[in-house]
């Protein structure tokens, strides 16, 4: 028995304070658990007609079986006490649905510390306040205030929201896309039980095949990026973030300026095994596709697409290629075989035109999913009169043998009806080319997930015995310590000193203001480049002084290249995470970043680049220099490392971080501490 079974499967429940009054939340309640198969027992301590219990104590007395649930729609001020009373009488789980607490005010705040301290006393779960309910309706179970969710129809996917509203708009989504519902859940203000918990009860949870998980904040990273391994481990989940446009932490760093907690967040459950969407239509969409089946875990899974009419294979087969999903060309004995079967004038070599289906259809099918470079198979088409696509699909004989989605458009009874049909026979269906394609990125990019989960994180050593004032030059230290490149240079205290380091160095230098409190130099001028002479030494130095410079760097020019931006920075929810991104003054203005949480294995880092949309300039752009993954993991892998090997480091920035044509190296870098992050 998972600590969450009283809530999705109790054997009895207590509606405490249930009305008759239509409009009121305890009728409202009343009504929604009425078809539930065991007891529900009203209470309302000012009953007069004596149709419910006076009292909980009176109802857990007379029920035949343990009353494991009580649905509390009682006035804010009065739940904490409704709640101990329910204990007292054996109840183990309890949902809140009303409002009046933190979010009130003070009498408010009074409100849920009160709760607080009853479920500290009690120990009873409870989910809430501020959410309109749950439901599980394989069980007929339906604790929601909402009517709409008698009609819902028990199915395969799993609805863990946030908000109780965004659980019920997905929930009947999911519903008219055929696919329904196993349990669908609000989290609402979530003091006690959280999402990440529902994501562990969900793993045993055998009519569940697939969830889909709305987030708008996260209390605690590390527990839900655990759970969620855990969940993929078994069961595909896809993941909507809410906040894009969320830019209220303020950060020291561009590190920080680019982390923003909806990057960051979208970036970890990505890492730790989520599929990702942009909005609630991507995500019934990708349920829709990932329900009841799985790619095997891999790099670059290869779609095989049959398309009915060329147009749509065409729009379908240009989303799967903005996605960086593979199409592959089908080998010469896969379209000869196709080629038999099909006039000469269709397109045979993926996609796959086919036309109208006809006599053969089967063959095409059986033939396009047999090619070896197909992990997935698509199928798209017009409905017709005289066709059943998904049961001309289920003719071939090809399902069980690989991941098959079918997509189809045509009048809303025509596309039922194939909905219909498919639902039967084991087959996930969407409707439109844009969908289909979204279903199967969805797919492919769950496999290749679970691909990354396999590695093992790299290790790391102890942090080098380098200590503060961080200053650029004790900075770059530390980057040598680490095994980073760096660019020639010497400190220099006076004026003698530079000249002296010019003339060791050669020509050109870059010469920079030396001061551990200024994060970004180039704003007050503290930054010279080029420099080759001592005359243009001279007015240099003049002007970092007149900035305020009492030390001087003197630094080699390094050669051109790609600048990157890289940084390790703990982050507030999930803890030590890796940035990666587009380098120099451009890294806030385009924010083309990737992020990962720490540790991370040398093939997850060195992937990274790859999330990047400026990612061609790293593979000899215009005859540019080429990025060795290899390399970029290991100086990744190494800051990650070093956050977590001393707790009194925040952030290690290195900006930029240039790609040359003789490899990574880093021309500025920026340490802020932990004390220096409180301030």
């Amino acid at each position: 028995m998972h600590n969450l079974s009283p809530l999705f499967e109790p054997a009895g429940i207590v509606v405490v304070g249930a009305s008759a009054s239509p409009g009121k939340l305890g009728a409202a309640m009343a009504e929604s658990l009425a078809a539930y198969p065991s007891p529900v027992a009203l209470v309302n301590s000012r009953n007069a007609d004596g149709s419910m219990y006076s009292s909980v104590a009176d109802a857990a007395a007379a029920s035949p079986v343990p009353l494991d649930l009580a649905v509390l729609c009682v006035p804010a001020a009065a739940t904490a006490q409704s709640l101990r009373e329910c204990a007292a009488s054996g109840v183990k789980a309890a949902l809140v649905c009303a409002g009046g607490f933190a979010e009130a005010g003070e009498a408010g705040a009074e409100n849920e510390r009160q709760l607080v301290e009853a479920l500290k006393d009690t120990g009873i779960r409870l989910l809430g306040p501020n959410t309109s309910g749950f439901f599980v309706p394989d069980r007929s179970l339906r604790a929601s205030f909402v009517p709409g969710v008698a009609a819902l129809t028990d199915g395969s996917v799993a609805v863990v929201a946030a908000s109780g509203g965004v659980n019920h708009v997905l929930a009947f989504h999911l519903d008219k896309a055929g696919v329904g519902v196993s349990l669908g859940i609000g989290i609402g203000a979530g003091i006690d039980i959280t999402a990440p918990e529902v994501l562990d009860y969900l793993i045993t949870h055998e009519p569940t095949k697939a969830v889909a998980l709305h987030l708008e904040n996260v209390a605690d990273g590390p527990a839900l990026l655990d759970a969620v391994r855990r969940i993929t481990a078994r069961k595909p989940l896809v993941a909507l973030v809410v906040g894009q446009n969320d830019v209220s932490e303020f950060a020291q760093s561009h590190t920080g300026a680019l982390a923003t907690s909806w990057r960051t967040t979208r970036a970890a459950l990505k890492q730790a095994g989520a599929v990702l969407v942009d909005d609630e239509v991507q995500l019934v969409q990708a349920a829709s596709a990932l329900t009841g089946q799985r790619l095997k875990p891999s790099a670059n899974p290869g779609v095989g697409l049959i398309s009915g009419q060329a147009g749509p294979g065409l729009l379908i087969a240009d989303a799967l290629h903005s996605a960086g999903v593979g199409v592959p060309r089908l080998s010469p004995e896969t379209q000869a075989a196709i080629g038999s079967l099909l006039p000469p004038l269709t397109f045979q070599a993926n996609p796959v035109d086919t036309g109208r289906p006809g006599p053969g259809y089967d063959r095409i099918v059986s033939a396009v999913a047999s090619d070896p470079s197909v992990d997935l198979l698509a199928v798209y088409g017009l409905t017709e009169p005289i066709a059943d696509l998904p049961a001309s699909i289920a003719a071939s004989g090809i399902t069980g043998s690989l991941p098959v989605l079918v997509g189809v458009d045509g009048p809303d009874s025509d596309v039922d009806r194939s909905r219909k049909s498919a639902r039967d026979l084991g087959l996930p269906l969407l409707s439109g080319p844009t969908a289909l394609a979204r279903g199967l990125v969805a797919l492919v990019e769950d496999a290749r997930a679970q691909f990354q989960r396999h590695d093992s994180p790299a290790a790391f050593g102890a942090f080098p015995d380098i200590q503060g004032p961080w200053d650029e030059i004790r900075c770059k230290e530390l980057l040598g310590a680490l095994g980073i490149a760096t660019p020639p240079r010497r400190r220099c205290a006076d004026r003698p000193a530079a000249q002296q380091a010019l003339t060791d160095l050669g020509a050109p230098v870059a010469v920079k203001l030396v001061d551990a409190g200024i994060l970004h130099k180039t704003d007050i001028g503290g930054v010279h480049l080029g420099i080759t002479s001592a005359e243009s030494l001279h007015d240099a130095l003049d002007s970092l002084q007149a900035a305020g410079a009492t030390e001087f760097l003197v630094e080699s020019m390094a050669p051109h290249g790609v600048d990157l931006i890289v940084g390790a920075r703990r982050d507030p929810v999930f803890g030590p995470v890796i940035v990666l991104g587009l380098g120099g003054t451009a890294a806030e203005a385009f924010a083309d970043v990737a992020i990962r949480t720490v540790p991370l294995s040398k093939r997850a880092a060195a992937a990274m680049a790859e999330d990047l949309q400026a990612k061609d300039l790293l593979k000899g752009f215009r005859n540019g220099p080429v990025l060795d993954p290899a390399e970029l993991a290991g100086i990744l892998v190494r800051l990650g490392g070093a956050l977590l090997s001393d707790d009194g480091i925040a952030e290690i920035e290195i900006n930029p971080l240039r790609l040359t044509s003789a490899g990574l190296i880093a021309l500025d870098a920026v340490v802020i501490t932990a004390e220096e992050k409180t301030i």
